[in-house]
């Protein structure tokens, strides 16, 4: 109960916090906050943080006991802890490295699950039709656990401590729902530097031009890097969604879309 009650404080909180900035700093002026899909996204608000928690903890379990057993490493210490160079750095700085690297290895993740094979997970995320805040926690539970595990695996082999990735993995979770509010902010001058909710807004689109761009999220210049940053100063995308008609629009059947052999790639 006491879990339920959190998620149910958390989902207000942020309920009132993000109705009025989308309501001050509107992407999209005509959106309604009671628009098609709510019903669904509302439910994944719902069941999403029970089952995903108990799929990713239970992923990040297996993932924690396999690095230790093949490095050789002891739980208490090394992996809780770190181990090797990184251990012996500023914690300052060991924040910096794994933000970087995380979303390093989220750019190459994600654009992984953007491919024909593990497409069909990720098209769950942008099916979507009206992008805000809500449809942020719309995630296949197998993305977000592959996902994570390959992030804490990486992580955890090179010896990033447990502590700062269990507090790394929340603040990326809270950033994410940002990422995907019905708002026009682009960062101005850090338009390069930090991701921004116009920036992450042209990752969903379905117009032609933002198509497979921007996969970043949160340091832009790794989508600069390797030539798929997409973000025009003068306009914002207005549709969104993929074109696969036959995803389905109720939990369980988005729940078990990946698995349909005729499912394939149509953003």
């Amino acid at each position: 109960m006491q879990v339920i009650s959190k998620i149910m404080i958390s989902f207000l909180i942020l309920f009132i916090i993000f109705t009025i900035l989308e309501k001050l700093f509107p992407a999209i002026r005509s959106k309604r906050v009671f628009r098609d899909g709510f019903k669904l996204d509302l439910l994944y608000w719902v069941v999403a943080p029970t089952i995903n928690a108990a799929i990713k903890n239970g992923s990040a379990i297996v993932v924690i006991v396999l690095i230790a057993t093949i490095l050789g490493l002891k739980l208490d210490d090394d992996i809780v802890q770190g181990f090797g160079p990184i251990s012996q750095q500023p914690a300052g700085l060991v924040i910096v490295e794994m933000l970087l690297l995380g979303d390093f290895i989220g750019y190459w993740t994600h654009r992984w699950f953007h491919r024909q094979r593990l497409w069909k997970f990720h098209a769950i995320h942008h099916s979507s039709e009206e992008l805000d805040w809500l449809s942020s926690v719309r995630v296949h539970p197998l993305n977000q656990a592959i996902s994570n595990s390959i992030n804490v695996a990486i992580m955890l082999a090179l010896g990033f401590p447990l502590l700062v990735l269990a507090a790394y993995l929340p603040f990326i979770l809270f950033y994410s729902i940002l990422l995907h509010a019905n708002v026009s902010w682009s960062f101005g001058p850090l338009r390069y530097v930090i991701a921004s909710p116009r920036f992450h807004r042209w990752h969903h689109t379905s117009e032609e031009q933002g198509l497979d761009k921007n996969f970043a999220g949160l340091f832009p210049i790794y989508d600069l890097i390797f030539g798929t940053f997409y973000m025009p100063h003068d306009k914002q995308p207005e549709k969104f969604g993929i074109l696969d008609k036959d995803c389905p629009t109720t939990l369980w059947g988005q729940m078990c879309y990946p698995f349909k052999k005729n499912s394939n790639k149509a953003l």
